[in-house]
């Protein structure tokens, strides 16, 4: 059973070099999220560590009849005794375990019944594929643009160092930087696209959050919103009430004469012992997520904004400094968000030296087609000194 960590591992593991085409807070979504529910559904299954699942005792006198209880409540439902000082439940005196008290044929006592605990390692897969699909979507609609543009420039940065490289090498590079800067001069419609799907799978895991943690209060029988916080104010007793250790079960079977006969379990539910420090973790873990992706949004209309009107916020986003604030203000104030989007990505899978060169020549090429005097017409106001 350990083996499947390994093939976890490798499936997700980081790959170097790897073309970026998100931020972090997308990969909380599909990498680190997507691999905490599948370690979960592991450890859920994991009958050699915790052991049976399910293990009940009765009053039945015949051997190997246990087996079939236990089958029994397992897929149907075991319950607990709801803790309700208004019933007359202290006349049986001291309870032996929170939620277990005398219940038979007639008893009036609310009980409360928990029947997911068949469906935790189900329901803890389909999570983890759903916060994987989102990413899954954004790579079809992205087809590997990024991709396509700076294939064979990450190779390069040597090309610019040694002046004794391979003048074809040289040749090859010249090439393909004057091809992207095709591709971004001519406005091809891939760029509008591109951004708009994006911005829309972020919203998407913003959903996706929301979706999943009310997918788990009905899950848990409408306890899940306040676990955390009640778990914080009462101490852990409170988690006895939604993942019980021990729980009940009823069993009926005819007697000789026909009659009914009532055969009342007491079931260990070991599972519970994991199940309450998953659910624990992902509650916070949720929290935590919806957090990160709200300020995502955030940040993107921040972006939206900022742009075009502050150029140390474009320095910070393009390399520190690294370019020529007349280069960055020709070229940034002629962009649409979803050129600057796509800069920004082609920034942060490109080498700093090769991107430089990409961005000199576009700022020239833009200088050709833009003179200063209509330049400055639509920069009034400003400063022109800063330009120097």
């Amino acid at each position: 059973m350990l083996g499947l960590f390994d093939v976890i591992k490798d499936k997700f593991k980081p790959k170097l070099n790897a073309i970026t085409i998100d931020n972090w807070v997308f990969k909380l979504h599909y990498r680190v999220t997507t691999l905490l529910f599948f370690i979960a559904t592991i450890l859920v299954t994991f009958r050699e560590y915790i052991g049976e699942h399910i293990k009940c005792i009765n009053d039945m006198p015949k051997a190997g009849f246990d087996r079939v209880i236990e089958t029994f409540c397992f897929f149907s439902t075991t319950f607990t005794v709801i803790d309700d000082f208004n019933t007359d439940k202290w006349k049986y005196g001291p309870l032996a375990h929170p939620g277990v008290a005398p219940y038979g044929i007639g008893s009036k006592q609310p009980i409360r019944k928990h029947s997911y605990y068949q469906w935790v390692p189900f329901v803890l897969f389909g999570q983890g594929i759903m916060f994987y699909l989102t990413h899954l979507l954004w790579k079809i609609m992205e087809d590997n643009t990024i991709e396509k543009l700076v294939s064979g420039l990450n190779c390069t940065k040597l090309a610019l160092l040694n002046k004794e490289s391979d003048e074809i090498d040289r040749k090859d590079k010249k090439v393909r930087i004057k091809r992207i800067k095709n591709i971004f001069l001519k406005r091809l419609k891939i760029t509008k696209s591109w951004t708009w799907w994006f911005v829309f799978c972020e919203l998407l895991n913003v959903a996706n959050v929301i979706l999943q943690i009310y997918i788990t209060q009905k899950f848990l029988g409408d306890q899940f919103y306040t676990l955390g916080t009640r778990i914080v104010a009462e101490g852990s007793k409170i988690l006895d009430e939604v993942f019980p250790k021990v729980t009940k079960c009823s069993f009926y079977t005819y007697g000789p004469s026909g009659s009914i006969q009532i055969h009342d379990a007491l079931c260990i539910m070991a599972l519970n012992i994991v199940n309450e420090k998953i659910f624990v973790f992902l509650w916070f873990w949720y929290i935590l997520l919806f957090i990160a992706s709200c300020l995502v949004i955030i940040w993107r209309f921040f972006t939206v904004i900022f742009y075009k009107k502050c150029m140390t916020f474009n320095q910070f986003i393009f390399g520190h400094g690294k370019l020529h604030y007349w280069n960055l203000n020709l070229v940034v104030k002629q962009c649409s968000y979803h050129d600057w989007l796509l800069l920004k990505y082609l920034a942060k899978n490109i080498d700093g030296l090769v991107f430089r060169e990409l961005f000199m020549d576009i700022s020239e090429e833009l200088e050709e087609r833009k003179p200063l005097f209509m330049l400055a017409q639509s920069d009034k106001g400003n400063d022109m000194t800063k330009f120097d």
